[in-house]
């Protein structure tokens, strides 16, 4: 159930995971440049994977049959 929450919104939860870093970066301060360092890494990661998500979503839907419209 909730893998297929995180599935289904990957790129919503990744925007939302950015958005968060940015403004804990901005607005904490002392926190240590390596740590920081390494969660923008880890969002880099973290994009791929959501990138490659996003692209087998659409590899999928290009091979079903379109939804039939009222005027068909």
């Amino acid at each position: 159930m909730i893998n297929d929450f995180i599935h289904d919104h990957s790129t919503r939860l990744y925007a939302i995971a950015a958005a968060a870093l940015s403004l804990i970066a901005y607005y904490v301060d002392g926190l240590p440049t390596g740590l920081i360092l390494a969660l923008v890494a880890a969002i880099l990661g973290t994009g791929e994977a959501v990138q490659r998500v996003e692209d087998r979503k659409t590899s999928r839907a290009l091979l079903l049959e379109p939804p039939r419209t009222i005027q068909d």
